[in-house]
């Protein structure tokens, strides 16, 4: 286990972008890209309120370099809803809520600066997460990556 301090310092040493990535654990695992080749680091975050935590900067440098978030079959549509309603105003990444079907919504900056909101069909999910290399492409996966995690309750990281 590795706490957040730790896990922070860590990312300084890490010049990728970071996606922050709630995942259902009883769901099928999704074949996320943990490696260090990967085009964006995937750091696991168990609750909305720790996610809410991050992107408001309390977790000290993380906020910074969060170039998106995927809320991977975790949250309702009025959750996602709020979530988009209580982003801080300097945060300009994409927020992607892929439902229980796998298709989904993704929230992204439009041209003034405003948020866009998209339905995705399935297939258009899956183009985004492998355009954007956060997938390996091996889909039956049946072993859940390691992904450093952000836990709420002892605001503690494990990889």
């Amino acid at each position: 286990m590795v706490s957040t301090l730790d896990c922070t310092e860590s990312m300084a040493h890490d010049t990728r972008r970071i996606t922050l990535i709630t995942r259902n654990a009883h769901s099928v695992p999704r074949d996320w890209d943990t490696s260090p080749n990967a085009a964006s680091r995937a750091i696991g975050v168990d609750s909305l309120l720790v996610l809410r935590y991050a992107l408001a900067g309390s977790l000290g440098e993380v906020h910074r370099d969060v170039e998106r978030v995927v809320l991977d079959r975790t949250t309702s549509a009025s959750e996602y809803l709020s979530l988009l309603a209580s982003l801080p105003p300097q945060f300009a990444g994409d927020v992607l809520l892929i439902a229980s079907d796998d298709s989904g919504f993704m929230s992204s900056l439009g041209r003034g600066g405003d948020r866009v909101l998209y339905a995705m069909a399935a297939s258009d999910v899956r183009f985004y997460l492998e355009a954007h290399g956060l997938v390996t492409g091996q889909i039956d996966q049946t072993i859940s990556p390691a992904m450093p995690m952000i836990h709420g309750r002892a605001a503690h990281a494990t990889a």
